[in-house]
Order: structure tokens, then sequence, then C-alpha cells
């Protein structure tokens, strides 16, 4: 026998969700390499721009350390500015989704700015790697002196204190990296969504 009863279960709904993954590598790697391009530009503007303010000549040059702050400034700007770019066109090419919840274009936007730039960094990392392991040599050839003897502890020091605050001014700037590359990308999926 049959009966019905008022506290049936509930029934599980169907899942709306797409079986595509929500990564668009195209996108991801046209924000990267504009990044990557923008960082090339950049880096290599710098160094004119620097060497323009100094002269052999001249005896109001500015200090090694001003020289080194500056140049460390101009760095930063530099990861700022192409993650900025990489990550705004990376979430304005992203396809438009329709009927999803806002907060989650939102999320899909952002992390999409942010895989472009961590692609970029990627590829700049593996570029400065490379430069590095061919300069090795010569920089520990210029490390002792022609007689053979080692580095005193005063220019091993200062050489520490210089290796600390590049990797700390680097942590930070990749890091506010990433945070601007993910809000360009949110803000270029705003874009994207008002057209």
């Amino acid at each position: 026998m049959v009966t019905l009863d008022d506290t049936a279960a509930p029934v599980a709904e169907k899942s709306v969700e797409s079986s595509a993954s929500a990564v668009e590598w195209a996108s991801i790697f046209g924000g990267a390499l504009a990044a990557f391009g923008v960082t090339i530009i950049l880096l290599t503007l710098g160094p004119g721009l620097g060497l323009a303010t100094v002269s052999p000549w001249s005896l109001t040059n500015p200090s090694p350390t001003t020289f080194g702050t500056v140049a460390a400034i101009w760095l930063v700007v530099t990861q700022w500015l192409s993650s900025a770019f990489g990550g705004y066109l990376a979430g304005r090419l992203r396809t438009k989704w329709v009927g999803i919840r806002t907060e989650e274009v939102f999320f899909r936007d952002t992390a999409h700015g942010l895989l472009a730039w961590a692609l970029a960094t990627l590829l700049i990392a593996l570029l400065v790697t490379l430069g590095s392991a061919a300069t090795a040599g010569v920089a520990a050839a210029a490390a002792s002196s022609p007689s053979g003897t080692p580095v005193s502890p005063e220019a091993a020091d200062q050489a520490r204190k210089i290796a600390v605050a590049f990797a700390f001014t680097t942590s930070l700037s990749l890091l506010i990296g990433a945070f601007v590359a993910s809000a360009a990308g949110a803000l270029g999926g705003f874009h994207r969504d008002e057209a």
C-alpha cells in the first residue's frame, strides 16, 4: 500500500554548470605576451633615461646610491605597468559568459588577470635566469682581485646588504604586481561586459 507523505525527500537539481573549463588560455597567453612586451620596452627605455642624466664631464652627477634607488623604482614601476596592461587584456579578451552570477564572472576575470601576470613573470624570470647564467663566470672573475686573494669582508657585507634589499624589493613588487594584474583583469572584464 502506497501512502502520500508530506515530508518527502527533496529531489536533487540537475547541475547547470558547463563541463568546459572556465580558464581561457588564449586570453591568458595574450595578456602575458602583452605584459612581456611592455616589460621589454620599459626595460630598454629605463637605462637610456638613466644614462641621459649622467655625464662623464659633469661634476653634478647623481650619487651611485641615488642612481641605484631610481633604477629600483623604475623596475618596480615597469613591473606594475606591465602587470596592469597584461591583466587588463586577459580580462577584456576573455569570452563573455552569460547566465552566471556576477561574483563568479568577477572572480574569473580576476583569475585570468592573475594567471596572465604569473605567466609573464615566469617568462621574465626565465629570461633573467638565462642571462644570469651567461654572466656568472664574469661576475665570479670580477669578485676576486687580480692576485687571487678573496674579496674583503667589507665588500662581502655590502654585497649581502644589496642582495637582501633587492630580494625584499622584488618580492614586494611582485606581490603588488599580482594584485594590480588581478584588479586590471576585473576592470577589463567590466569593460568587456559594458560593451
